[in-house]
């Protein structure tokens, strides 16, 4: 029978069963280990010497405070990188192809290349943000990103371009995966499928605001600069001056938060231990990495991105000229892409929502992947003629529902992947399957192919069938391992079914939760920076 009056400072591994009275320098060096191997957040809790008691208002309060100093940066960087990205496909329609004399694959390459670069990053990136403080790190890398589109006005050929495309995708390789890493550092389970598709929604605002501005910069004429060159001027500079704010405002965790005071701060640990995930550890952990790996959860994200990810990457390159294609000019063309981006939108906050309410994710995740099998048989079958115009915009405005499938994935892993370690490993893992996918889907368009992309469109009508497939086949591996876990704590003499509270609403707390809790009782698993794996204690969310 376990005793779960003990503090939870032994190690995750093995329960030391006796303790000598006199403390030998062997023991010092384990208790060392032990504390340099703990979440940060627990030596918040033993200076406090408590924790604070959760109310539905102090959460409320709390949450609003993170919500207004982190959100805005978050969504402002996001706004900027889909931005960023999407210049080239604004800089096709105003001319970069003809200017720059693109021809073949070259044009598919450029978008390509971004994720290649994405891609070879992943392993530098996981240890980056285990390592280096979080806030630091996005000041910079939005600062360098910037600076590279900037300089990208002055590229005039298809090297020089790719160049800048490459460097572009390396400094960006890190905001998704710092993102979800900051949803997991900031946000209960319960709330991280809103703030993970709040973020990944700007794609949808960028899709708006940026085809308005883009249509705007195309009329500036100017004796110097080709209006592609503007955009990526433009969007470049404004970029860099937002770095500015990210390395002024963005904390690193909670726990260096200088706008969490006192009580505040208490109330921040104590809505994160109910993730049983961990908050900051900057210790590096092999077994950790090695558990990522022998992970079959780890690997269908990475098939779920992968699969997303193949369409994502040709129709965001390609959007624009397969709308081209039915038959309209340049600034129609822009202007007709604007519903793309209200559309991903609505799906990408509709899903998120659903999924908080429901409590689970899988199921939205198969509604959102069934829009785009509609849209990608409606695109094949309908003839690309004058008569079709608004059946064959309806097609391409139903796939654009699969922008809100990506946030979702990165929540369902989030929410199911604990160990500071482990957390960043499988976030790369999964990122390497989103660039796979990204590198790969502008490749099955060509503009050889105009205006019926076919190729591209069959492959992401199978992808999307395939996704649904991989779902069904992750809530089966999350049931089997919830079953392991409910057994491991029946053996240890605790309570087989838990209630999983961090995807509960905060209630009044009851007497016995009013008790002051002290260090010795707070420093629980939770705060162990150990893995789902190890913690029999954590609940898989499907």
């Amino acid at each position: 029978m376990a005793d779960n009056s003990k503090p939870a400072a032994y190690d995750a591994a093995e329960t030391i069963e006796h303790v000598d009275a006199t403390p030998s320098r062997q023991q010092h060096h384990h208790h060392h280990e032990e504390h340099a191997s703990k979440d940060k957040a627990a030596d918040v809790l033993e200076d406090a010497g408590h924790s604070a008691i959760l109310t539905p208002e102090n959460n409320a309060r709390v949450l609003r405070l993170i919500d207004w100093r982190i959100l805005p940066i978050v969504l402002g960087i996001y706004f900027l990188q889909a931005l960023d990205k999407a210049t080239l496909a604004y800089g096709s329609v105003f001319g970069l192809v003809t200017t720059a004399h693109l021809h073949g694959q070259q044009y598919s390459w450029l978008g390509a290349v971004v994720y290649l670069a994405q891609l070879v990053c992943q392993p530098i990136v996981a240890y980056t943000l285990v390592k280096v403080p979080l806030g630091k790190f996005l000041g910079v890398t939005v600062f360098c990103w910037g600076a590279v589109l900037s300089a990208m006005a002055a590229a005039k050929s298809f090297p020089s371009l790719l160049v800048c495309r490459m460097l572009l995708g390396a400094f960006e390789a890190g905001v998704a995966p710092a993102f979800i890493s900051l949803t997991q550092m900031w946000y209960r389970r319960r709330e991280q499928p809103v703030r993970l598709g709040a973020w990944y929604a700007m794609n949808g605002i960028t899709n708006m605001f940026g085809s308005l501005l883009s249509w705007g910069l195309g009329h500036i004429s100017s004796a110097t600069l080709a209006p592609y060159q503007i955009i990526f001027l433009f969007f470049g500079l404004l970029t860099v001056v937002f770095s500015a704010v990210v390395l002024i405002f963005m904390p690193d965790s909670p726990i260096d938060a200088k706008f969490l005071k006192g009580e505040d701060k208490l109330v921040a640990v104590e809505r994160l231990r109910l993730n049983q995930q961990g908050i900051k550890n900057d210790v590096w952990k092999w077994d950790h990495v090695k558990e990522a790996v022998f992970d079959p959860k780890t690997w269908l994200w990475f098939a779920m991105l992968f699969s997303i990810s193949v369409p994502s990457g040709g129709i965001s390159t390609f959007g624009p000229l397969i709308i081209k294609g039915f038959g309209y000019d340049q600034f129609t063309t822009i202007l007709f892409n604007m519903p793309f981006g209200a559309v991903q939108l609505i799906a990408t906050m509709g899903g998120a929502y659903v999924a908080m309410v429901w409590k689970l994710k899988s199921p939205v995740l198969m509604f959102l992947s069934i829009p785009p099998i509609i849209g990608c048989v409606m695109l094949l079958v309908l003839p690309h003629d004058a008569s079709h115009r608004g059946p064959l915009l309806v097609g391409y405005y139903l796939i654009s529902v699969y922008p809100g499938i990506t946030p979702l994935i990165y929540s369902w892993q989030a929410a199911n992947t604990a160990g500071e370690t482990k957390k960043k490993i499988t976030t790369a893992i999964m990122i390497v399957g989103q660039s796979a996918g990204n590198v790969l889907g502008p490749n099955l368009y060509t503009t050889d192919e105009a205006p019926l992309y076919r190729r591209g469109l069959i492959s992401n009508l199978v992808l999307f069938i395939v996704l649904i497939i991989l779902y069904a086949i992750q809530i089966l591996i999350l049931k089997i391992q919830n079953h392991k876990h409910e057994k491991t704590r029946e053996s240890l003499g605790k309570t087989a079914k838990v209630v999983d509270k961090s995807m509960l609403a905060v209630k009044t707390p009851s007497d016995e939760d009013l008790e002051v809790k002290t260090t010795a009782n707070v420093l629980d698993r939770s705060l162990q920076d150990i893995t789902d794996w190890q913690n029999e204690d954590f609940v898989y969310v499907y």
